[in-house]
């Protein structure tokens, strides 16, 4: 097969997608690697039907290559993931809207274009998050414990661009991540960028079914294939606090060969969404053979 990868310069060498793209290799497949933050693209020539089997993105939220993801899906290009689940969830005040129309325990959640707007938030519901619409990888995710601290904060969040603010979802400090590989699921813990000064060992954990459900629930809402959802362990049970259509797969076992696989798979036959995920309860061996 032929890939198009779509990598910003902020993951040029980052694990993934970089060991996605050898293991590929490894197994005779071409892989082209653009950059469109940085390089000049002949865009007539780069975006055209049959040039490539599948497109995959990882950019950060704000970049360029999701315009052009968007392009290869326009004439007609199998893209990883569809381009525009991709859209649906990388405006984050977008995908609160639709998955919280749609029965996914998400925050409420308030948006606004400039950080004055947010003084119109009841006080009765900080502390709060704010974090930017377009946000990734964790970038400016703040926690405002009271009204008059926000006033504060205006020129600091004057930059961001849209914002959104959820209500604080009281926790351990621990985030649950979860990834979906192959139609399977994979839980990670980890330390909230909220509470830095704890300190949890990032690690396999065991899924429930609760929130295994509410994981598959996320790709269909959102129509994704390959994903992650941040999801917190509150009082009132798991909420979904942020979706993500490429992530790291970190402690995925096997990743770059997983990874790889599925891209493939989806390749050859588009959306593996009508097979619902399941949690995997421990680790696989990899797979023998070639992954073709």
């Amino acid at each position: 097969m032929r890939l198009c990868f779509l990598v910003e310069e902020q993951y040029r060498y980052d694990g993934m997608p970089v060991e996605v793209i050898s293991q590929l290799v490894s197994w005779g497949h071409r892989v082209d690697v653009l950059r469109p933050g940085s390089s000049l693209l002949s865009l007539s020539d780069v975006v055209r039907a049959g040039s490539h089997d599948a497109w995959v993105l990882k950019t950060v939220s704000g970049g360029p290559g999701l315009s052009l993801l968007e392009a290869a899906a326009g004439v007609g290009l199998t893209t990883v993931n569809d381009a525009r689940a991709i859209r649906g969830v990388r405006d984050k005040a977008v995908a609160a809207a639709v998955g919280r129309s749609r029965g996914l325990p998400l925050p409420v959640t308030y948006g606004a274009a400039h950080p004055e707007a947010l003084a119109e938030i009841p006080s009765s519901a900080y502390p709060l998050v704010v974090k930017p619409a377009d946000g990734s990888s964790g970038r400016a995710v703040r926690l405002v414990p009271s009204p008059e601290r926000m006033i504060e904060m205006r020129a600091e969040l004057a930059g961001d661009g849209m914002l959104i603010a959820q209500p604080y979802v009281p926790n351990s400090g621990t985030d649950l991540k979860v990834y979906c590989v192959g139609g399977e699921l994979y839980a990670t813990e980890r330390n909230s960028p909220l509470h830095p000064d704890r300190t949890t060992q990032e690690r396999r954990v065991p899924l429930s079914a609760e929130v295994a459900g509410i994981v598959a629930q996320v790709g269909a809402v959102y129509g994704l294939d390959l994903y992650g959802v941040d999801v917190l362990l509150g009082p009132d049970g798991p909420v979904v606090v942020d979706v993500n259509d490429f992530p790291s797969f970190r402690q995925v076992p096997d990743a770059a060969a997983r990874v790889g696989r599925a891209i493939l798979n989806l390749a050859r036959t588009g959306s593996t969404l009508p097979a619902p995920p399941l949690p995997h309860p421990s680790p696989i061996p990899a797979a023998a053979g070639d992954g073709r």
